[in-house]
């Protein structure tokens, strides 16, 4: 597969077959141009999770090229994948915080691969790295929060939290598992919603894998739905009508998701350019 200067990230032939034999990921190919966001769907154990994770190599890949900017992260020594992973910022389903550290902490861990080894021991960090974390809590809406402990904050500042220490990174692409799986609708809503005017603001690609149809048709640029290890749509969410859907999903009365989806225009999000715009 020819690479292209408009590819961020470039996935080719990636497969993944664990050591009971299943196959998660099954050939896929896939490239996202910076700035887009991407919504994965499938039923469970699709692969969805293990795709994301094969991109900055938590999950190893079995075969396949794995190309951010053109440099092929699946065949990194640990010390070029500890930089590359500076550049892809992860945000957990279950949040990944250390929950005894104050939100200021956790943030702030998201420099620690910037760091030498003596100030990431002691997490002694720069001026600016504190200043930026001060900034982004105020720009995900825990501004006054710096302070409290992470086990004391509701599910929803949580992810805000986790949103917050992936964008100090300064990332090139975010790497989204199941962002609004623990959450309530409004909550979910409000959480995709942020991620995307992020993006746009940022310029920042993104990969989210999102179990939420109709979240996913809200939100995003374009859908690729994934079955048994395989892609089997990749689109405009436009185009995720019923029959597209009984092949990711399997036979069901996509009927009610319709009427959901209209019900929903009037809280459809504004075009996030628009609003990156406004923003500047």
């Amino acid at each position: 597969m020819q690479v292209s200067a408009d590819d961020l990230l470039v996935l080719e032939g990636l497969s993944k077959r664990y050591p009971t034999g299943d196959r998660a990921l099954r050939d896929v190919s896939l490239r996202l141009p910076a700035g887009q966001v991407t919504m994965l769907i499938g039923p469970s154990g699709a692969g969805k999770s293990t795709l994301i994770r094969c991109v900055n190599r938590l999950v190893e890949p079995t075969a396949g090229r794995v190309l951010l900017r053109g440099e092929d992260v699946a065949r990194l020594p640990a010390s070029g994948l500890r930089r590359a992973r500076r550049r892809m910022g992860m945000i957990f389903q279950e949040y990944a915080l250390v929950e005894r550290l104050t939100v200021m902490e956790n943030v702030l861990s998201g420099r620690l691969g910037y760091l030498d080894f003596w100030r990431s021991t002691l997490r002694r960090y720069p001026a600016d790295d504190i200043a930026a974390a001060f900034a982004l809590l105020e720009r995900v809406g825990l501004g006054g929060f710096a302070d409290k402990r992470a086990d004391a904050l509701s599910g929803g500042q949580r992810q805000r939290v986790g949103i917050a220490r992936a964008l100090i990174q300064s990332p090139e692409i975010l790497l989204v598992d199941e962002p609004t799986a623990s959450l309530d609708p409004k909550t979910s809503r409000q959480i995709m919603r942020l991620i995307c005017e992020l993006c746009a603001e940022k310029g920042l690609a993104a990969i989210v894998n999102i179990h939420d149809v109709a979240l996913a048709k809200m939100f995003a640029q374009r859908i690729v739905g994934l079955r048994a290890g395989e892609i089997v749509f990749d689109g405009p969410p436009a185009d995720l009508g019923p029959d597209i859907l009984t092949r990711i999903y399997g036979e069901e009365d996509w009927t009610a998701a319709r009427e959901t989806d209209e019900d929903d225009a009037d809280e459809r999000p504004e075009d996030p350019l628009r609003l990156a715009e406004a923003r500047a």
